[in-house]
């Protein structure tokens, strides 16, 4: 079994599957596999629906997962069988008459415009990684760019002259995102500082720093930073802010890029081909949110919003 999940593993790199959901398949089915031990099945043709069942109900009394892990997980081992299928190495799918649990429609969590200029000015702007922080929030903000995408920026990737930077988002799908006046600025100060400061510890010249095949955003030792890192910067910039105590990530600022293109009259669909959805109904979600913004200043305005309490 392990030797199929690597092999089904490597089928998925070739699909151009996101390092993401490389990550999330292989514990899942590391997690299926050690499932599968404790019940003496060793072999995928041994595995039926009454085993798939059993896993399920393991997650959930166990594990006590709520129903998004679950489907997860689900969907990881859906996508196995459906390959051993495919590749003839089963003759029947056991995951085939599995449910997908309903999940519940969560808002994404947002900053306010002013949140956003609290959490801008707290890099330290005399240091190079407070000005590259800054550029990181800015162009995250400007685009609505996914933290995975931005990390694997290169310098080429980006138009200054018409704002413009070449994306790579889920399978690899080239898009383009846009990049407004602050964000290009803070980039072109990041990259200025980065020229004249050398990177510690690194036998890098500057011409390779800065050629066209070095990435936009690097660490002080001129490695490429990586998603984990942004994520705690981000956080930690967010706790000196004094935002509030709610849940703050890079995808936070993709989140707040799409409210308040929709609270500043942006149409669904361009907000759409922005974020890179597939399926509008992936955006949609940010109408939810609009609209309950637009039902407190509702509530709060209109005189008659509100029934007079009787009596």
């Amino acid at each position: 079994m392990k030797d199929l999940i690597k092999k089904f593993m490597d089928y998925l790199r070739s699909r151009n599957s996101s390092p993401e959901t490389l990550r999330a398949y292989r514990e899942d089915l590391t997690q299926f596999i050690r499932f599968l031990k404790k019940e003496k099945i060793t072999t995928p043709q041994k595995v039926d629906t009454l085993a798939m069942r059993g896993f399920i109900v393991a997650l959930r009394q166990d594990y006590k997962l709520k129903n998004v892990s679950l489907a997860r997980k689900i969907a990881a081992c859906r996508s196995f069988f459906k390959w051993l299928n495919k590749m003839e190495i089963i003759s029947t799918n056991p995951t085939d008459v599995l449910r997908t649990p309903k999940l519940e429609k969560k808002l994404p969590d947002f900053l306010t415009e002013s949140e956003f200029e609290k959490l801008i000015a707290t890099p330290d702007a005399t240091k190079l990684g407070g000005l590259r922080d800054r550029a990181i929030m800015e162009a995250l903000y400007s685009s609505g760019a996914r933290i995975s995408e931005l990390v694997n920026l290169k310098l080429k990737d980006i138009d200054f002259n018409n704002g413009v930077m070449h994306v790579y988002g889920k399978g690899r799908q080239e898009r383009l995102a846009l990049l407004g006046k602050p964000a290009l600025k803070a980039i072109e100060i990041y990259l200025e500082a980065r020229n004249r400061e050398p990177a510690r510890g690194s036998r890098q010249s500057k011409k390779q720093k800065t050629d066209g095949s070095a990435y936009l955003f690097l660490n002080l030792r001129g490695g490429r930073l990586t998603d984990r890192s942004i994520r705690r910067g981000i956080i930690a910039y967010a706790r000196y802010a004094g935002l509030p105590a709610r849940k703050i990530s890079p995808h936070t600022l993709r989140h707040s890029f799409a409210t308040h293109l929709l609270n500043h009259g942006a149409d669904l669909r361009s907000v759409q081909e922005l974020l890179g959805h597939k399926n509008i109904s992936t955006t949609q979600i940010y109408t939810h949110v609009t609209t309950t913004r637009l039902k407190e200043v509702y509530n709060k305005s209109h005189p008659r919003a509100k029934r007079k309490k009787s009596g």
